[in-house]
C-alpha cells in the first residue's frame, strides 16, 4: 500500500514538474511581412493578410517581432487578433509614417513595463540614415516584458538591417549590442530581426559572437532548415541561408528553432518565412 503511495506521488509530481516545464516555454518569431507594395501583383496585402494571421494564430507565437509592415498592415493584424498588443513607431517620423519593427505579444500572458526605439544611425535618437545607407532609415524597437504568472521579466529587441549599406550593417550590430548593456543591463534578452545577412557576414558575427547573445539555430541539435527564410513570392525557394535571426542571452536554453514554410494554394504569405524559435528560461 505504501509503495502504491509512493508511486502515485512520484507521477504526480513529474506530472506537475512537467506542465511547469511547459508553462515556462516561451514562442517567439521574427517575421519579415512585407509592406504593402501596390506593385506586387498577385501578392498584394489585402489578400495575404488574412493568411498571415491565420498563420500566427496556428503556430501560437507568445511574442513576435515583424518588420517592413507599415501602420495599416500592423491594424489589420491587431483588428484580426486583439489578444495581441504591440508596440512600434514608424521609422520615418517616429510616429506612424514609414515602415515599422513593431512588437506583438500577448495580452492575457505578458506585462508591458517598459518600451522605446532607436535608429540604427550615428543619431539614434531621431529618424535618420546610418552610415553607408542610402535608401531608408532604420529602427529597432524593443520591449521590457513581465509574465504575469511566473512574474518573470525580459526585454525584447526587434530590427531591420539595411539591404545595402554593409557598413550600416556592421556598424548597426555594435549600436544594438550597446543598446542592449545600455537599457537591458544584465538581464535576459531577446533580439530578433531581418538582417539581411548571413551567418558568414560580418554583422552576424557582431552579435553571434559577442558573448552577450547567441544565434538560436545553434542551439538546437535538430534545427529545422527545410528551407532559407528569404522566398522572393517563391522565387528563391532553392537556397538554405537564413537572414532572418532570433539571438537570446546566454542564460536562455533553446528547445526547438525552425523555418515555418507554410503556403497557400500555392502562394506565399509573405516573401520572407517566419523563423521561430522555442525557448525556456
Amino acid at each position: 500500500m505504501k509503495l502504491n503511495r509512493f508511486f502515485f506521488t512520484l507521477v504526480l509530481v513529474l506530472a506537475c514538474c512537467t506542465r511547469l516545464a511547459y508553462a515556462q516555454a516561451l514562442k517567439v518569431s521574427t517575421y519579415n511581412l512585407r509592406f504593402d507594395n501596390p506593385g506586387d501583383a498577385g501578392n498584394l496585402w489585402v489578400d495575404r493578410a488574412p493568411i498571415v494571421a491565420a498563420l500566427i494564430r496556428f503556430h501560437d507565437f507568445d511574442v513576435f517581432g515583424t518588420q517592413e509592415a507599415l501602420k495599416h498592415q500592423l491594424d489589420d493584424i491587431t483588428n484580426t487578433m486583439p489578444q495581441y498588443e504591440r508596440y512600434g513607431i514608424g521609422r520615418d517620423d517616429g510616429k506612424d509614417k514609414g515602415e515599422h519593427s513593431a512588437i506583438f505579444f500577448k495580452k492575457d500572458k505578458f506585462r508591458l513595463l517598459n518600451k522605446g526605439d532607436f535608429w540604427l544611425s550615428q543619431t539614434p535618437d531621431k529618424p535618420s540614415l546610418g552610415w553607408d545607407a542610402t535608401c531608408c532609415n532604420r529602427i529597432c524597437s524593443w520591449v521590457y516584458l513581465q509574465d504575469i504568472k511566473t512574474k518573470r521579466k525580459f526585454y525584447f529587441f526587434n530590427a531591420h538591417y539595411d539591404h545595402q549599406g554593409v557598413v550600416a550593417r556592421n556598424e548597426g550590430s555594435k549600436l544594438i549590442l550597446a543598446k542592449i548593456k545600455a537599457i537591458a543591463g544584465n538581464e535576459p534578452v531577446v533580439l530578433t530581426g531581418d538582417f539581411n545577412a548571413t551567418p558568414d557576414s560580418e554583422c552576424y558575427k557582431n552579435i553571434a559572437n559577442s558573448g552577450v547573445l547567441k544565434d538560436t539555430f545553434k542551439e538546437v541539435n535538430y534545427p529545422y532548415v527545410n528551407n532559407g527564410s528569404f522566398n522572393g513570392f517563391g522565387k528563391q525557394v532553392d537556397k538554405n541561408e537564413v537572414i532572418d535571426h532570433i539571438f537570446v542571452s546566454k542564460a536562455i536554453k533553446v528547445l526547438k528553432w525552425g523555418v515555418l514554410t507554410d503556403t497557400y494554394h500555392g502562394k506565399f504569405p509573405s516573401d520572407h518565412f517566419p523563423v521561430m524559435a522555442e525557448l525556456s528560461f
